[in-house]
């Protein structure tokens, strides 16, 4: 993350960690020896801990490719992009919603969470030991490893469901001699629980985000665990909690310029709760081919993960966000780069190549690192926007519509809309769940909302393309879920239960 990436610590990481990427393994953790952790015992090696989880968020396998298509390209907010020949491996399948129980991004995702989530239990494990770290600053950095834990779980539950949950480091062995991990698979509240928990831990020990100094601003703070907790109460549908929980999100404020907030001028803004930053600079990283897989095809980028005609008709006249989140053939970005049509030629005429798509997703793209693997490009997790929408969607489901109908206006006025017509709780409801798709549009949003509110079957088939002439067919009782990954299944003892419909 950003500046408070260590590089040196990759090799630090892998000794601890035996750079498993084993789902659950930690190998050999438990036998370090106290001469290695003196190592680590200081204030930077305390830090250096809970750095390797955030730069686990940088990874290929974690917040690039495989979620990219988990994520959005099956939301009715995206086209798979790129050719038609292009397939990306699997984007093809989760763009038709199609997939299996071996499909790649769920496997990697799946996978990368829970590589996170080891790496969250060893700083958990050994920063109580660290004796000479500044005791204040160990006990924040407990408050972040839990934070960001809790994140990954949320993750984990909003894709599959029910998962086990491991809270310690495991020395189990792992394909070697063909052993299984002994697991037991949790029921969704149970996994929601266990955030809750991790999350009201963190709060009573980060501090709040005007406490940082300018240098360490994207470390979780107490405002983002709140704002977590909100967020997670949204999914289950406990409507007060989302609302004490967001009262709690202070400090925080609605930046008035919804573009250059995915710039970087606008990184770690007022808005800003919590964001994955990338830098692109060598030796500090940006998120690996984030920008690049996204990126204009044929001038800078493979052109995935296209902004769908359904997202585009979304939008209001007037509505600023739409040309802050898209990116158009034939225009001229606003730091000067030009994007060009591409043209064929048909009976000895030159015409646009309409095979090609000509929108492409603005909030990956980088303006300093336009052509680089790793670039600049931040991914917004929590913003101040959302949690206004939140609070207004929980106020409406408490029967306190007229109190939810400003905090809606808040977000349609920053986005140059007037106020919303909508009066009777249904009509507020809809207006609510459309200003989320608007506002939130490729942050990662729309697949899970469409889910959790009922949306999807009718969304998917009312989301009309060349591709999908008729819409795509969103099956209930499986597509709310993604597969336990059939990799995963094989090794593990207790854990045979595949989600409905694999």
């Amino acid at each position: 993350m950003k500046k408070i990436y260590i590089s040196m610590f990759v090799l630090s990481a892998c000794f601890f960690s035996g750079c498993a990427d084993d789902y659950l393994d930690v190998k050999q953790t438990e036998t370090v020896s106290t001469e290695d952790i003196e190592l680590f015992n200081n204030d930077n090696g305390a830090k250096s801990f809970v750095t390797a989880i955030y730069s686990k968020f940088l990874d290929w396998d974690m917040s690039s490719f495989g979620w990219i298509g988990l994520a959005s390209i099956t939301s009715d907010d995206a086209d798979k992009g790129s050719t038609v020949s292009d397939l990306g491996t699997d984007k093809d399948v989760l763009d038709a919603l199609t997939y299996n129980s071996s499909n790649p991004s769920a496997e990697s995702t799946f996978n990368a969470n829970y590589d996170g989530i080891n790496k969250c239990n060893q700083a958990l494990a050994i920063l109580p030991k660290l004796d000479k770290a500044n005791a204040d600053l160990r006990k924040r950095l407990m408050g972040e490893a839990k934070f960001l834990r809790a994140y990954l779980y949320f993750t984990l539950v909003k894709c599959y469901g029910g998962v086990p949950i491991v809270d310690h480091l495991s020395s189990l062995p792992i394909s070697a001699d063909d052993k299984k991990m002994q697991l037991t698979r949790r029921t969704a509240a149970e996994v929601y629980a266990f955030i809750e928990n991790d999350l009201n831990e963190a709060i009573a020990a980060l501090p709040n985000k005007s406490e940082y100094a300018a240098s360490e601003k994207a470390r979780a703070s107490k405002g983002a665990a709140y704002a977590l907790l909100a967020k997670v109460s949204l999914y289950q549908k406990k409507w007060q909690k989302v609302v004490d929980y967001s009262n709690m999100v202070t400090g925080y404020s609605i930046s008035p310029d919804y573009a250059k907030m995915f710039r970087l001028e606008g990184e770690n803004d007022g808005e800003s709760i919590f964001e994955i930053n990338g830098v692109g600079s060598v030796p500090i990283r940006g998120i690996s081919g984030y920008s690049n897989t996204q990126g204009v095809l044929n001038s800078w980028g493979w052109g995935f993960n296209q902004p769908s005609k359904s997202l585009l008709n979304a939008y209001e006249p007037g509505d600023v966000r739409k040309d802050a989140t898209i990116i158009f053939r034939g225009t001229t970005l606003y730091d000067g780069r030009v994007i060009p049509h591409l043209y064929k030629e048909v009976d000895g005429k030159k015409e646009i190549d309409t095979t090609l798509s000509p929108r492409y997703n603005f909030k990956a793209y980088s303006s300093a690192f336009t052509d680089a693997w790793e670039t600049d490009a931040n991914i917004k997790c929590l913003r101040y926007g959302e949690v206004l929408l939140m609070k207004a969607e929980a106020l409406n489901e408490l029967g306190q519509t007229s109190e939810a109908i400003p905090l809606l206006n808040q977000i349609r006025k920053r986005a140059g809309l007037g106020d919303t017509p909508a009066v009777s709780q249904a009509d507020v409801r809809k207006a609510i769940w459309k200003e989320r798709r608007v506002e939130l549009a490729f942050e990662f949003d729309r697949f899970f909302d469409l889910v959790r509110t009922g949306q999807a079957k009718e969304a998917f088939k009312a989301d009309k393309s060349k591709y999908f002439p008729n819409g795509r067919v969103f099956t209930e009782n499986k597509n709310e879920l993604f597969p336990i990954p059939d990799s995963f299944i094989r090794i593990s003892e207790g854990m045979t239960q595949q989600n409905p419909g694999y």
